[in-house]
Formats: structure tokens, sequence, C-alpha cells
């Protein structure tokens, strides 16, 4: 007898949602819940206790990348899938990093979904075709300078430091005194602003300030 897994689909698209439920009737999955954002889906994995979950990385709310993180710090024993539109090394990286087991691009057929979750299901790693290679070792990714134009990305491609320095910059601090706040050089913040303006596509404080609280990449104060 085959054991079916109770599993919790997550992504804020409802059609998406409903075609995946369609395919994964007669599977190895019994989709026990569904969640259009973050937070719903947060609180679904504490009370329904899914052991799988195919998820969507750009969602509102919690992203799916904390999501992966929460599930991780807590040791939750759940599979999960990511089912995603971002073919970007680092994004992937970073899912895998964070304890997906499968990593698998939204464009792919419903037979290589099925594989992924049957790989996924034996313990394997899975990652999609039309995926780069990428490793959750020491391995360097080849750098990358794509000017991104939503929120999830232009959030995950800025370094933890980036983004220290962008919530920083958005309460209008100078260089001289993010410095003194972080306990780096003023030259430090220069070359970090000089970055993430050039990672997000603007060219001066002010469209950077503006392209930050628009698209939620800093904490509102």
């Amino acid at each position: 007898m085959v054991n079916v897994l109770n599993t919790i689909l997550v992504d804020d698209h409802q059609i998406f949602i409903e075609g995946l439920k369609s395919v994964l009737q007669k599977s190895s999955l019994e989709v026990i819940a569904t969640a259009a954002d973050g937070n719903e889906a947060l609180e679904l994995i504490q009370f329904r206790q899914p052991e799988f979950l195919i998820l969507d990385l750009n969602l509102p709310g919690k992203d799916g990348l904390e999501i992966l993180s929460f599930i991780k710090y807590h040791r939750l024993p759940i599979k999960t899938l990511v089912l995603s539109m971002y073919a970007d090394p680092k994004i992937v990286r970073s899912a895998l990093k964070k304890g997906a087991k499968g990593y698998l691009l939204k464009d792919r057929d419903i037979h290589e979904l099925k594989n992924a979750i049957e790989e996924i299901i034996k313990g394997n790693i899975y990652l999609g075709k039309g995926l780069p290679s990428v490793s959750i070792g020491n391995e360097k990714l080849r750098k990358r300078s794509p000017i991104y134009s939503d929120p999830f990305t232009k959030k995950h491609y800025l370094t933890k430091r980036e983004i220290e320095i962008l919530n920083l910059i958005a309460q209008a601090m100078s260089n001289k005194e993010i410095a003194r706040e972080l306990f780096i050089s003023d030259q430090t913040v220069g070359v970090h602003r000089k970055n993430i303006m050039r990672k997000l596509g603007v060219s001066n404080t002010a469209g950077l300030v503006k392209l930050a609280y628009d698209h939620s990449l800093v904490q509102t104060p």
C-alpha cells in the first residue's frame, strides 16, 4: 500500500492552486490545505503539520525563503518542493540551503512535476530542468548583475549587510553615521551604497529610498 503524504500548497494565484490540486489527485500527495500568502502558510504549517509542502517563493506577507527558514529553524519534518518562476542561481541555492528538497520551474510539464515529487519522497534532492547548476557547499557562483523588477528578487539579490545599510540609508543617515552605527569605515559604506544602487538600477539616493519603500525592501518606521 502506497503511503499518502498530507500536503499543503502555497501560491498566491488561485487558478494555479486549483490546477495543482487537480494534477495531484490519485498521486502520493493528499492536499489538506492551501494558502495564498506566507503568513497564512506559517499558521497552517504549525496547526496542520503537513508532511509535504509545495511552495512558491514570491508571496504576500512572509516570502517562501522565510517560510523555508522557519521550517529549518524549528526542524519540522516537512519535505518541500519549491515551484517558482525564478531561475537565478542565487535564489535557487538559497532555497536549497534553507532546506528545500527540490526546485522546479513553473513552466515545466506535469510529468516532471510528478517525477520531482517522487524523487523527493524517495529522499533525493531534485533540481529541475532549465535550472543552472548550483552548489550548497562553498563553490562560488558566477557573478551576475541583473536589474530586477519585483520586490522578491530585489530583496533577495541584496546581501544581509546591504539590506542593513539600505534600511539606514532610508532613515536619512549619512555614510559617516552609518559607519559609526555598524562599526565600519565610511569608505566601506560608500562601496556598499554604490553596489546597492547598481543592483537595484537607480542612480541617486532619492531614487533608492523611493524604490526601497515602494517595494517594501525596508522596514516602515
